[in-house]
């Protein structure tokens, strides 16, 4: 478990990598002209190369895994930090203050409940992908009233795409430091301040 999670630090210090600048298709080049996203001081984000010769059907696609990451990532954070300070939802607060030791404790009937609810949410977002003028992670239909001439609008999902960026970092630092010193709460980095 320890080298999956080194593995993954390793990868994501790879978004820290200049982007390389290099011949692409016209399609992508206007993907990436037009799109929101492309945020001081980073600008188009893409450390990896991975929209290299894509269409706009897989730039959307990537672009709406990417919001839908975020959103779990920006929602992982609030939730290891209320389960670290002693909040917990449901088990009459029985299970661990540890996020990763309360993962294990969890009973099975949880498990079904999160999978359950999870299943719900992704066909929901599924069926909400099929109407047409369907924009990716526009899930609540906000396209349909504003488009990305509205500045206070291209504002917000600039926003909403920084934090997620930033929120995905967070988590996998949040785990990383459980894992490694058993550290998960406020405290976390005390060992470093030592």
């Amino acid at each position: 478990m320890k080298t999956a999670i080194v593995a993954s630090l390793v990868a994501s210090a790879a978004a820290f990598a200049p982007v390389q600048t290099g011949r692409s298709s016209t399609q992508v080049n206007a993907w990436i002209n037009d799109q929101v996203g492309s945020i001081p001081p980073a600008g188009f984000f893409d450390p990896l190369g991975l929209s290299k010769g894509k269409d706009e059907a897989t730039m959307k696609y990537y672009r709406e895994a990417e919001l839908k990451h975020g959103r779990v990532a920006m929602a992982a954070c609030l939730g290891w930090y209320l389960n670290a300070g002693g909040v917990h939802p449901a088990f009459n607060s029985a299970l661990s203050n540890d996020p990763l030791k309360a993962m294990v404790e969890l009973p099975a009937v949880g498990w079904v409940q999160f999978v359950l609810g999870c299943g719900a949410i992704e066909w929901l977002a599924q069926q909400i992908k099929e109407r047409p003028g369907y924009e990716p992670g526009d899930l609540l239909g906000a396209a349909y009233w504003v488009d990305n001439s509205d500045e206070g609008w291209v504002q917000y999902q600039n926003k909403e795409l920084s934090n997620g960026r930033l929120a995905m970092l967070a988590i996998t630092g949040m785990i990383y430091q459980d894992v490694f010193t058993g550290e998960y709460g406020d405290m976390m980095y005390r060992q470093l301040v030592r």
